[in-house]
């Protein structure tokens, strides 16, 4: 089970990477830290629950929800908020908790789930979240919902950190570089556009479900940025990879688990299975499993993983980061029209410049390049290898001078950070690649990759001289 969104709320800038495993909620905001509050109540007044966690467990008992006793839903001993940790050892491959199919809150289980089934032609959008969104505005506004104390530990709704909700000029001015302000501008053109064209009249139609007091683009808004954070998306199977993604859906106690790269637990769905103790069993398939990855020590906090996330996505998508050296997926991101850029500046007459433009348009059409993409450099190897290779191919044929990568060399001095760097001109690269040339080994240049070899030179030649 990997969470949503497989299809984005749309602004994210587009990239290609090997298996992208989107994850599915945050735990945290705009820092390492964060404060994940709970919702006061049902949306336009209630009392909250004194006392939540009971409350939640008390509902995951009648739901059918499983928790092995050898774990606790808690705020002591945390990263950010409520979280999981261990009450006693766990060791890998032992059962944390099972939901059946049956406690998760989608378009399909909620109360009006037959109404937007038989709407759903006019529910479609460009995010494909509308029915679990309307779901939602449905079920926080009745006091009485089967689904309120499971409400009871989300984040406060008006307390989200997303960037989306930062001032513009602090999101432009901390943000600048990594793509997240302008695919932040992205995700509100096309929440606001969503809501006003599909939502809101579907709401209005529906005057007795929907109440005034929840038709407001602010609370879709913050809707839009929980389910972006808070749900998952069940992938395809193999045989189905040609279809469209699944629908997002909110997982119970899933969705309390924070975030680490280094993970120690995950995620699954699959057949009955007998856990640790006598006492505790996995209800028969139907149901989705969190299960231990590692040894967990007694009082150590329970870690999920949201997928391979860079933290410019965590950033956009969940309102934290990890800090360095912390998250092993992080990347750095060049953009492909960067160096595209960067290689018409080595062009001496038109007929160049045309040439690379012919060859530019030529990769488009093979999918290896695109005026959004970026090519990505991890921590041990280019996760955009072939696309790389093939456009610095092509842009060779029509620079003044060849540069050969097997004759390039590395240097480990200068470690990636995340985010868009602009390119020097072709001669500063050169000057770059020829001084490099005496500060590291031959054993060193034998074991790097040309191709990282040579975004690795781009990377800190652009930061040199920035």
């Amino acid at each position: 089970m990997s969470p949503a969104p497989g299809r984005p709320f749309p602004g994210r800038r587009k990239r290609r990477r090997r298996a992208p495993e989107p994850r599915g909620r945050a735990a945290s905001a705009m820092a390492t830290q964060a404060k994940r509050r709970r919702v006061a109540g049902p949306v336009g007044g209630g009392d909250a629950d004194p006392d939540p966690v009971a409350g939640f467990l008390s509902w995951c008992g009648q739901v059918g929800l499983e928790l092995s006793p050898k774990v606790a839903v808690s705020r002591q001993g945390t990263v950010a908020g409520y979280g999981m940790v261990a009450r006693e050892s766990v060791q890998p491959g032992e059962l944390l908790f099972a939901v059946p199919r049956a406690a998760l809150l989608s378009q399909h289980t909620c109360s009006i789930g037959g109404l937007l089934e038989r709407e759903r032609g006019a529910l479609q959008s460009q995010s494909g979240w509308v029915p679990l969104l309307l779901a939602l505005l449905h079920e926080l506004q009745a006091p009485a919902s089967p689904w309120s104390p499971y409400f009871a530990l989300w984040p406060e709704l008006g307390r989200l950190e997303h960037p989306m909700f930062w001032p513009e000029e602090e999101r432009r001015r901390l943000l600048q570089g990594t793509g997240v302000p302008e695919a932040v501008e992205k995700d509100l053109a096309n929440i606001r556009s969503e809501y006003y064209s599909i939502v809101l009249p579907f709401m209005e139609a529906h005057p007795d479900l929907f109440s005034p007091r929840v038709r407001s683009l602010e609370l879709y808004r913050q809707l839009v940025a929980l389910v972006m954070a808070y749900s998952f998306q069940e992938p395809l199977e193999e045989e189905e990879d040609e279809k469209e993604p699944n629908s997002p859906l909110m997982v119970p106690a899933a969705d309390i688990l924070n975030h680490l790269a280094n993970h120690n637990a995950n995620l699954e769905y699959s057949p009955a299975f007998v856990g640790p103790g006598p006492s505790f069993f996995l209800p028969p398939q139907n149901c989705l499993r969190m299960v231990a990855t590692q040894p967990i020590p007694k009082g150590h906090e329970i870690f999920n993983t949201y997928g391979q996330m860079a933290n410019w996505q965590l950033i956009h998508m969940y309102g934290f980061v990890e800090p360095y050296p912390d998250n092993t997926d992080d990347t750095a991101d060049i953009q492909m029209v960067t160096v595209r850029e960067a290689a018409l500046q080595g062009t001496k007459a038109e007929a160049e410049r045309l040439l690379l433009y012919e060859r530019w348009d030529f990769l488009c059409k093979l999918e290896m390049v695109g005026e959004e993409g970026a090519f990505v450099i991890g921590r041990e190897e280019v996760l955009t290898e072939e696309e790389l290779t093939s456009t610095l191919k092509e842009c060779q044929k029509t620079w003044s001078y060849v540069i050969s990568p097997d004759k390039c060399m590395a240097s480990t001095a200068f470690p990636l950070q995340a985010g868009i760097y602009p390119l020097p001109n072709l001669q500063c690269y050169i000057d770059s690649l020829s001084n490099l040339q005496h500060i590291t080994s031959k054993k060193e240049r034998k074991k790097k990759n040309p191709t990282s070899i040579i975004l690795l030179f781009l990377l800190q030649t652009s930061q040199s001289r920035r």
